[in-house]
């Protein structure tokens, strides 16, 4: 079994150099940081956006925002949880996340590599036996019975880095999507409506049920050769049941949401808070159609099983404490949640040699425990997106953390979403360039 100590010794010279630093950043930049953090307002070109996209005939409301090292995120909210909800936006607010979970997930798994429960490179065969003898379609996408044996075992690496082969329904095509949404492999909800192309059956009722029928859908892709976005995560959650004996949400709970204090991030939202739970749209010939009330949302009730890929729902405020650890490498205020390592290794790349990154996104990325992992002018940079328009990074090399909280699908729908990244990126070239 690979544990930390051993990914320590096979990390490159200049990364181990870096783990004698406490926040990662730089001398020069920190006197501009600390100024910054001064400053009464550092989001006015992220505020102008949120304020442009946000009345009649645009979205009801909104949170974004910016946070320096040391410090409170700065937020902008404006609007109400929904058209017909006049209760004001807040980033106490909660919102579906959807894979904004993968991070968590992944975070959860290196706790575990972390303890010495579970090998990064440990083969998923020795805690799931099912997936010990795979089969992997002669073509992606293609026929479920024209099959190869899988030359390589799937591995956790591979399960935290979508490399793992494994299909999922919002992805693939043709028979083995129809096979996965037949055997109620699906990981995540959307609606109590059958919305006309979110719909996608019914899910099993547990995880172990979804572990063992997703043991008998063959692969689309051989392990280790491919970056292929997939149920990798929601599997993810059964390796984490089996190897710490509590149940995925339970795990969660216990060993980061509690010790982070995200009070308020749910797989269920408990019924006192459902006045807190916005409204999610679909886009509709450029209009916002609801979908998913807050008063009666499908994320009240129990779900089939906590989806560690696509289901958590939280606050603005919540995810930030989580990003906040992370780029403070593992700690936040006085509670320590993760080791230092656990978060460097887990927030760097960890493809297999030879992997390319995320295709579906720009500009190139590589990948690490459930998020991106920016590469070039990028660099440090870590996270990801949900598919009802949040989004969550956090820059590992200067301690900054950014996000924006909406409630739409598809999130290209509408062009906000690449609005928002222009406008946060001046305010951060501005917050730079401002202190000389």
């Amino acid at each position: 079994m690979i544990t930390l100590t051993d990914m320590e010794a096979a990390l490159d010279r200049r990364a181990v150099l870096q783990l004698g630093a406490a926040a990662g950043i730089g001398a020069a930049l920190m006197p501009k940081l600390v100024w910054a953090a001064a400053q009464p307002d550092m989001v006015a070109n992220v505020r102008a956006v949120v304020t442009r996209w946000v009345g009649p005939g645009k979205f009801p409301g909104m949170v974004a925002s910016l946070g320096l090292p040391g410090s409170e995120a700065q937020y902008v909210a404006r609007g109400s949880e929904g058209f017909l909800d006049s209760d004001p936006v807040t980033p106490d607010s909660l919102f579906r996340i959807y894979s904004m979970t993968k991070p968590v997930t992944g975070m959860a798994a290196m706790l575990l590599i972390e303890q010495g429960k579970l090998g990064l490179d440990q083969p998923l065969g020795d805690i799931l036996p099912k997936f010990r003898d795979m089969q992997v379609q002669m073509t992606p996408d293609g026929s479920v019975t024209e099959l190869r044996p899988a030359k390589n075992p799937i591995r956790i690496r591979n399960l935290i880095t979508h490399t793992a082969g494994l299909g999922y329904t919002i992805i693939q095509r043709g028979p083995i999507k129809q096979l996965m949404e037949d055997k109620g492999l699906i990981a995540g909800q959307i609606s109590r409506l059958k919305v006309p192309g979110l719909s996608r059956g019914e899910p099993v009722r547990s995880l172990e049920k979804f572990a063992d029928g997703l043991a008998e859908v063959p692969l689309v892709y051989e392990p280790g050769t491919k970056w292929s976005y997939s149920v990798g995560l929601d599997l993810m959650g059964r390796v984490v049941e089996v190897v710490s004996g509590k149940s995925f949400d339970t795990f969660l709970k216990e060993h980061l949401f509690a010790p982070a204090g995200m009070d308020s991030t749910y797989f269920q939202v408990p019924a006192d808070q459902a006045h807190r739970l916005t409204t999610n749209y679909a886009v509709v010939a450029k209009k916002l159609v609801p979908i998913d009330k807050g008063a009666d949302s499908i994320y009240l009730d129990e779900p089939a099983f906590p989806f560690g890929g696509a289901g958590l729902v939280s606050t603005p405020r919540d995810y930030n404490r989580f990003m906040r650890m992370l780029a403070n490498f593992g700690t936040i205020g006085n509670e320590r949640v993760m080791g230092e390592l656990a978060v460097r290794v887990g927030t760097r790349n960890l493809l297999p040699d030879g992997v390319e990154g995320p295709a579906m996104m720009s500009p190139a990325s590589h990948f690490g425990a459930g998020g991106r992992v920016g590469i070039g002018a990028e660099a440090g940079v870590y996270g990801w997106a949900g598919a009802a328009g949040t989004v969550g990074m956090v820059d590992m090399k200067h301690g900054l953390t950014s996000s924006i909280f909406v409630q739409f699908m598809p999130p290209n729908g509408l062009p906000l979403l690449t609005e928002f990244q222009q406008a946060l990126k001046a305010d951060i070239m501005a917050l730079m360039e401002n202190r000389t």
